[in-house]
């Protein structure tokens, strides 16, 4: 009897310990600060620079009653007055629609370690937004930035003439959604809609709220 008094006191214990182990290892929630936007511009590159596409993350936020917190636009510029994307979203912690935790803050954002992947980078309405296997893929999401979130220097262009340019003699650096690069993988055909299309795109971009 005081055999299985033990072995039932055992069990007791393991899953005790068991229970608080998988408590301490499931990761944060909270509420949404983080969304690609589901819809590209209709103007390809030219998102009317960083405060058009600001408006932009503000409207979409705004249509799913998140518009009491301020949003902006992963994105960076380049010139004499570049902007740095990582500079503009605030400190973190970041979570997608469904309250899943994108990152605690900006280095573990931009840690090598770092993933990004479809189920996780949700649109404003939480819904997937197709990538690679998917017909159409819309992975590719402007961004303008090295890995690190930082702008590229002047000269060759990689933010369609720093968010203003529909036209295919420009380009733009783009993440995808769904894979570790995902701020920055390789630069666009064009800046056109059909340009950035062509290459896994729509015109897509992050959009983080500022958490002071």
């Amino acid at each position: 009897m005081d055999k299985n008094r033990k072995i039932v006191a055992m069990g007791l214990v393991f899953c005790g310990l068991l229970v608080a182990g998988l408590a301490q290892t499931q990761p944060p929630t909270g509420p949404m600060s983080f969304f690609v936007t589901g819809d590209g511009s209709g103007n390809g590159g030219d998102l009317g620079g960083l405060e058009g596409a600001d408006a932009v993350c503000q409207n979409l936020a705004e249509s799913v009653d998140q518009g009491h917190l301020t949003w902006r636009a992963y994105l960076s510029t380049q010139g004499g007055n570049a902007v740095n994307a990582r500079d503009r979203i605030g400190p973190g912690p970041w979570f997608n629609a469904n309250g899943a935790q994108i990152a605690a803050d900006l280095d573990s954002l931009h840690s090598m370690m770092h993933r990004m992947n479809a189920f996780k980078a949700l649109d404003e309405r939480g819904q997937i937004i197709p990538g690679e296997g998917y017909s159409p893929n819309r992975h590719d999401i402007l961004t303008g930035s090295q890995i690190d979130g930082t702008a590229y220097p002047a000269g060759e262009d990689m933010t369609c003439n720093n968010w203003t340019s529909s036209s295919d003699n420009g380009k733009a650096r783009v993440g995808h959604h769904d894979a570790a690069a995902w701020g920055s993988a390789h630069n666009s055909r064009g800046c056109s809609p059909a340009a950035l299309i062509s290459s896994g795109g729509d015109g897509l971009f992050y959009c983080f709220a500022v958490q002071e």
